[in-house]
């Protein structure tokens, strides 16, 4: 017989544009599988299309809710979005990124007594945070939002000074890594992964992991690449870019026509990311502007020097010259230039790579992400309940 009686755990519904691989929708994923399973329950709501990528969630009772939107404005998917909160009935609403806020009003309206909204990167059409159009969507619903979450102190400082939240209104929460799954290879652990690739096992192995898109600029890190790979001192090198996305065909396109497409390999996404992080050499991220970069967090933790955008929340997780280097985004030379400096010299690599385990250790840990989302979800709730 089922137990008539309800679930007293909250509801949290996270609502994102699109449940697919992405360090946006991987903190969403820890958070729900790291949350104590007594104290909530969970739902995902995303916009678009739900990929295989839901079966990283670890618990059996978290549904998942895939509305189909089309491109551009498509007001019947808010209409379905307002009709499954109000059948879902969360104590708690999530939207995250400005694709997804209007879902805070449609909670407001739906019976959610807690609305948070978490921003957690620049939008593709919105890079510096400068259109007057999505400021002041953002302040126009702001009386909807409960709580602001940012991920990044520029983040904070940017929808306080700019947008105009109340300071007590915003809070920060930096993502966090499993420093456990993202650990440092072990001695003569091997690159059966890169080998079956073709890597030579001398190779020098630049990877990434990145969204094939505009905002991540993915074709700056292949236009480095090949720049370093002219310099006898890049002989060596050899790259590895993990996503998928509309700019994957273009950086193809570009390592063919440069003649090294035998020295590079783009998989797609795939679920062994921590094996491979193991079998690198140096981590790149080459975007244009950045939030807090998990797949930067992740190379840390597993040990590797990390070469990323002077833009964003890279510059609160590097220390330059430390654990890896900062450059200035959209100049290819400046990063060939630092891959060059790592192919040079096998001790810097190793001196920053120690560096930056230990500052993803002592600063940028999962159970600290978790438990800061947990004590913001138990203090909304409580003063809703106050309010009530």
């Amino acid at each position: 017989m089922p137990d008539p009686r309800p679930d007293p755990r909250p509801l949290i519904a996270h609502v994102v544009f699109r449940l697919d691989y992405g360090g946006l929708e991987n903190g969403v994923v820890n958070v729900i599988n790291g949350l104590p399973e007594a104290e909530f329950r969970h739902a995902i709501v995303a916009l678009t299309v739900a990929t295989e990528f839901r079966h990283r969630i670890r618990r059996a009772d978290v549904s998942v809710h895939a509305l189909g939107k089309r491109a551009g404005n498509d007001p019947a998917m808010l209409v379905r979005l307002f009709k499954l909160l109000r059948s879902l009935r969360p104590a708690i609403v999530h939207t995250r990124n400005l694709a997804t806020i209007e879902g805070a009003l449609l909670a407001r309206l739906a019976g959610a007594a807690v609305r948070i909204h978490g921003e957690h990167g620049w939008d593709v059409h919105d890079p510096e945070g400068t259109s007057p159009k999505y400021r002041a969507l953002r302040k126009l619903l702001n009386p909807a939002i409960t709580r602001f979450v940012a991920v990044s102190s520029e983040l904070e400082r940017w929808l306080v000074e700019t947008v105009g939240i109340a300071p007590g209104k915003v809070e920060r929460i930096c993502n966090g890594v499993d420093t456990a799954l993202f650990s440092p290879a072990p001695a003569g652990g091997g690159r059966r992964l890169l080998t079956a690739a073709g890597f030579a096992p001398d190779s020098v192995v630049v990877g990434s992991v990145t969204r094939f898109s505009a905002i991540k600029d993915p074709l700056n890190v292949v236009r480095a690449f090949i720049a370093a790979r002219r310099d006898a001192a890049g002989s060596r090198l050899r790259l590895v870019m993990l996503g998928d996305g509309e700019l994957k065909a273009a950086a193809d396109q570009m390592l063919r026509d440069a003649a090294l497409a035998h020295d590079a390999w783009l998989p797609g996404s795939r679920d062994d990311v921590p094996q491979l992080l193991r079998e690198l050499d140096v981590f790149v991220l080459g975007s244009a502007r950045e939030g807090i970069s998990n797949t930067v967090l992740e190379a840390m933790a597993t040990g590797l020097p990390v070469i990323a955008s002077a833009t964003g929340g890279n510059l609160e997780l590097l220390e330059d010259g430390v654990s890896g280097h900062l450059v200035t985004p959209r100049e290819p030379q400046a990063l060939a230039q630092a891959l060059l400096a790592y192919a040079r010299d096998p001790a810097l690599r190793a001196a920053h790579g120690a560096a930056a385990r230990t500052r993803a250790e002592q600063r940028y840990s999962l159970a600290g992400m978790i438990d800061a989302y947990r004590s913001l979800y138990k203090s909304q709730c409580s003063a809703a309940r106050e309010a009530a």
